[in-house]
């Protein structure tokens, strides 16, 4: 990485964990060029998802991204978009997911979706809404990415930095 990111954690209530650590964000970081996270200044694990709802989110600065704690067991299925199905991440269609589908999806979609909000789209406006990448082109960095990221395997012991096997994606 070209320079330091503040990492801080707060330990979540209740049964929801973190599914991913500051190792992991780093890995994922590492495979990216650094012009494209060059504004994060600090990331934030945190149990702000407000009941499930967010799992990510960047903060009105645009400089520091919040990744939230969620339930141990659960299927994100509802959060996908167009172009995307639970199998791409590792998980069946109708179930609950398995943690690295769970972490796979956290790392190459929300994490890589926040990072695209802070991608400067207008240097020339004064205000946050028009500088920066709004939803859907936040989105499509994300999926850019995640699918460049995932054309070469990538060598790292931990298999959620590469997309899923045959057997995780229900391929026979």
């Amino acid at each position: 990485m070209a320079r330091e990111i503040r990492f801080t954690l707060k330990k979540p209530g209740g049964d929801r964990v973190h599914h991913v650590s500051p190792d992991d964000v780093r890995v994922v970081l590492s495979r990216l060029p650094a012009e494209s996270y060059r504004r994060v200044k600090a990331i934030h694990f945190n149990d702000q998802s407000w009941g499930g709802k967010s799992l990510g989110y960047t903060n009105h600065g645009r400089r520091e991204i919040a990744m939230c704690s969620l339930p141990p067991r659960m299927s994100l299925t509802r959060f996908l978009v167009k172009g995307q199905s639970p199998e791409m991440f590792g998980a069946q269609r109708g179930t609950q997911w398995p943690e690295l589908a769970i972490r796979r999806f956290l790392l190459y979609d929300v994490l890589l979706h926040e990072i695209g909000h802070l991608q400067i789209i207008d240097p020339q406006a004064k205000g946050g809404y028009k500088k920066f990448a709004r939803e859907g082109k936040a989105q499509e960095f994300g999926m850019m990415w995640c699918a460049k990221l995932w054309a070469e395997p990538f060598e790292h012991d931990d298999p959620v930095h590469n997309p899923p096997s045959n057997d995780e994606a229900g391929v026979t």
